[in-house]
C-alpha cells in the first residue's frame, strides 16, 4: 500500500518481528524474510520508484504498474519455497492448521483494503482517471476506509499523517527539481550518447550490456537511495538500453528491483538498520541474516533482466 520498500519494513516490522517471536523464529530469521519481503513494495503496484522513473523516461506509468505485477507475484513465490526450506531444516513448527473457512474469512476482512490496488489499476487500465488521478481517488479511498468503515483514523492523526507527506512529498519534490537540472545539462553535454558509444565499444552483446547494467546498479544502491539514484542515472542509461532494442518499461523493473536489492547491503543497507534496531540485533547480525534471501531476490533479478516477455506480457495485454 504504501509503494516504498522502507514504508513497508519500518512500518510493518515491529507488528511481524514481534509477532514471529513470539511464535518461536529466532530474532535472525524474522528480520532476514521481513527484509526481503519488503521489496515487494515497490515492485508491485503501487510504487513511488516506479512513478518516479516513468516521469524521468517518459514512460506510461499504468504499464509500469501491470509490469511488476507478475516479478511481483514471481518474487512471493520464491520467497515462499525459502521460507518453506528454512522451517524444514530448522524444525519451525506449524502455527496453525490451514482451513479453508478461516481464508475465506480473512479474505472478507480484508477485501476492503485490498480494492486499493485494484482502484489503482482497474481505474487507469479502464480509463476513468490518469495516475495523478489515482492516486487522489486511493487517498480518498482510503480516507474513507479509515475514518467511516474501520473508525481507526483520529482528526489527530489525519493531521500528522498529513504533515508528514508533506514533508516526504516536499523532499521528493527537491530531488526531482534538482534532477531536471542534472537531466538537461546531460542532453545538453551529450553525456549519454558518450557513454553508450563508450559501452558499445567494448561490446555490442545485449547479455553483456545487461549484466553490466545489473552489477553497476546493484554497485550503485550500495550507497545510495533509490529515489536520488532513478532520477540522475535513468537519463544516463536509458539511451543505451533503448540502443540495444531493451523496453522502456522492462529497464524501469529492472532499475526498481536492483536498486531496491541496495536496501538490504551495507555501508548503507537502511532497511536492514531499522529491523535490526526493531529486533534488538547488531547490524553485523541483521546483515548476516539477510544475505540467504539475496538468492530469490538476485534469481528474480535474473529472470527479469533475461525474461522480457515475463515483464511485458500484461502491458502488452492491457494497454498495447
Amino acid at each position: 500500500m504504501s509503494g516504498t520498500a522502507v514504508a513497508d519494513a519500518a512500518g510493518l516490522g515491529t507488528i511481524e518481528i514481534k509477532a514471529m517471536k513470539d511464535h518461536g523464529y529466532d530474532a535472525e530469521f524474522s528480520v532476514g524474510i521481513t527484509a526481503a519481503s519488503s521489496i515487494l513494495g515497490p515492485i508491485i503496484p503501487p510504487s513511488l520508484p516506479m512513478v518516479l522513473y516513468g516521469i524521468q523516461a517518459n514512460a506510461s506509468i499504468g504499464q509500469l504498474f501491470a509490469a511488476g505485477i507478475i516479478p511481483g507475484l514471481l518474487l512471493a513465490a520464491c520467497l515462499m519455497v525459502m521460507v518453506s526450506y528454512f522451517a524444514h531444516v530448522r524444525g519451525y513448527d506449524r502455527d496453525a492448521a490451514f482451513r479453508l473457512s478461516e481464508l475465506v474469512l480473512q479474505t472478507k476482512r480484508a477485501f476492503l483494503p485490498l480494492m486499493t490496488p485494484v482502484l489503482l489499476i482497474g481505474g487507469m487500465r479502464i480509463g476513468a482517471f490518469t495516475p495523478t488521478e489515482a492516486a487522489i481517488a486511493a487517498v480518498v479511498y482510503a480516507l474513507f476506509l479509515g475514518v467511516f468503515v474501520y473508525r481507526s483514523l483520529s482528526f489527530r492523526a489525519l493531521a500528522k499523517v498529513s504533515i508528514e507527506t508533506v514533508e516526504i512529498t516536499a523532499v521528493v519534490l527537491l530531488i526531482v527539481a534538482g534532477s531536471e537540472i542534472f537531466g538537461w545539462l546531460i542532453t545538453t553535454t551529450k553525456i549519454s550518447e558518450q557513454i553508450v558509444d563508450l559501452v558499445l565499444a567494448v561490446t555490442e552483446k545485449p547479455w553483456l550490456i545487461l549484466l553490466l547494467v545489473n552489477i553497476f546498479l546493484l554497485f550503485v544502491g550500495l550507497a545510495m537511495e533509490p529515489v536520488p539514484c532513478i532520477l540522475i542515472l535513468t537519463p544516463i542509461l536509458l539511451p543505451l538500453m533503448e540502443k540495444i532494442g531493451v523496453d522502456p518499461i522492462q529497464f524501469g523493473v529492472i532499475m526498481t528491483l536492483n536498486l531496491c536489492i541496495g536496501l538490504l547491503t551495507p555501508p548503507v543497507g537502511i532497511i536492514v538498520f531499522i529491523l535490526g534496531r526493531i529486533a534488538g540485533i547488531s547490524f553485523e547480525q541483521a546483515t548476516k541474516a539477510v544475505m540467504p534471501f539475496m538468492v530469490p531476490l538476485l534469481v528474480t533479478l535474473g529472470l527479469v533482466t533475461y525474461w522480457p516477455e515475463m515483464v511485458l506480457y500484461l502491458p502488452t495485454l492491457w494497454y498495447r
